[in-house]
């Protein structure tokens, strides 16, 4: 058991965005467009940056609340690369400065178009991993995926790739499911075979409030999962990880998974703003889910409040009889709030498809 260094017994993890919505690029099924409260959202300016001072009083009050000797800070977007490589070293010294012991470990989420040898000379001295948004081949990838110019991005995010396997920096593809590569599972398992991917984290777009471009159906999403799983399992079981292949089989065995989504608790994963505002999570970042600042409130003060307790109870006392009776609850614990019934039935094939192998493999773990 980790030593435990405050009184509470749960931890939770926040997402520091330290540049807001801001980013350069401009895709169509951004869930920030319409939803963000940055005005500023999407245009790529950093007139809206973390000051030192908030960053400061994040990296305390987030060390102070933590209960674990390992501590993960997760930088997200927007893009948070449009900042320069200084204010993640000036993050990292603070870190140092609070951490009265613990490890840290650093990830960040980028779309890799501005990604260049001295950030990975950066991610790799000091060990960070990295997410890279790509959706699959050039063709299924630029579909959505274009800049503020409305050109692709896609071989610049293969440049970003390269980049990061030639200075050894560990990196996940973040693969967003939509209209167009839903269509395409094979296609987009292949090329991520193709490129040595180990790590892959498929996000469907499902029931956006923001835009509903690019959104999936329910039944393409079943269909996808289940052409995916098939061919993962043919050669890449162990070798290939999958995140909603991982949480389904941790849900069988009965123990957390690593997708917030599929829990059976939600509201553990808060997020910081770059002004400081803390909302209940990255999905409703909206005024009525607005906890506070942490100029005015530690962040702990903030997640352990009734208003993020009533948040976090939402996900079980807010289901849908229709979930509620479902068989496969287990599996998926309604999934995300914002998706309620909306992917259920993909969701659903999926989960009778590979209700066998689960079990086996449930069976042979625990063996």
């Amino acid at each position: 058991m980790p030593k435990t260094l405050s009184p509470f017994s749960r931890p939770f993890y926040m997402m520091a965005k330290p540049v807001g919505a801001a980013c350069n690029l401009a895709c169509g099924y951004c869930y920030y467009k319409g939803g963000h409260p940055d005005e500023e959202r999407g245009t790529g300016s950093t007139g809206r940056v973390m000051s030192d001072e908030v960053l400061e009083r994040f990296i305390q009050q987030y060390l102070e609340s933590q209960v674990n000797q390992e501590v993960l800070f997760t930088w997200h977007g927007g893009e948070p690369t449009i900042l320069p490589i200084s204010f993640f070293e000036k993050a990292m010294q603070l870190q140092q400065r609070y951490a009265a012991g613990r490890h840290i470990d650093n990830c960040l989420q980028t779309n890799g178009t501005l990604i260049t040898d001295e950030w990975c000379q950066f991610f790799h001295d000091n060990g960070w991993l990295i997410g890279l948004s790509i959706d699959g081949p050039e063709a299924l990838h630029d579909a959505w995926r274009k800049d503020k110019h409305g050109e692709p991005t896609h071989e610049r995010v293969m440049r970003a790739a390269e980049m990061l396997d030639r200075h050894n920096v560990m990196w996940n593809a973040l693969c967003t499911v939509n209209s167009i590569n839903a269509e395409h599972p094979l296609e987009v398992y292949r090329f991520f075979q193709s490129i040595d991917c180990r790590y892959i984290q498929f996000t469907p777009v499902g029931a956006n409030p923001a835009s509903g471009v690019g959104r999936i159906s329910a039944q393409a999403w079943g269909r996808f999962l289940c052409e995916v799983f098939d061919e993962w399992r043919k050669e890449d079981v162990g070798e290939v990880f999958i995140n909603i292949f991982e949480a389904t089989l941790a849900n069988y065995m009965g123990i957390t998974p690593g997708i917030c989504a599929m829990s059976d608790m939600c509201g553990h994963v808060g997020v910081v703003e770059w002004n400081g505002d803390v909302y209940s999570c990255d999905h409703f970042v909206y005024p009525e889910h607005r906890l506070g600042n942490l100029r005015q409130q530690t962040i702990c003060e903030m997640m352990q409040s009734r208003q993020q307790q009533a948040f976090s109870r939402q996900k079980t006392t807010g289901l849908p009889q229709k979930c509620k009776d479902c068989e496969w609850l287990f599996t998926c614990h309604g999934e995300c709030p914002r998706n309620h019934q909306y992917l259920c039935e993909g969701y659903r094939t999926f989960f009778r498809h590979a209700d066998e192998f689960m079990k086996t493999m449930r069976d042979e773990i625990r063996i």
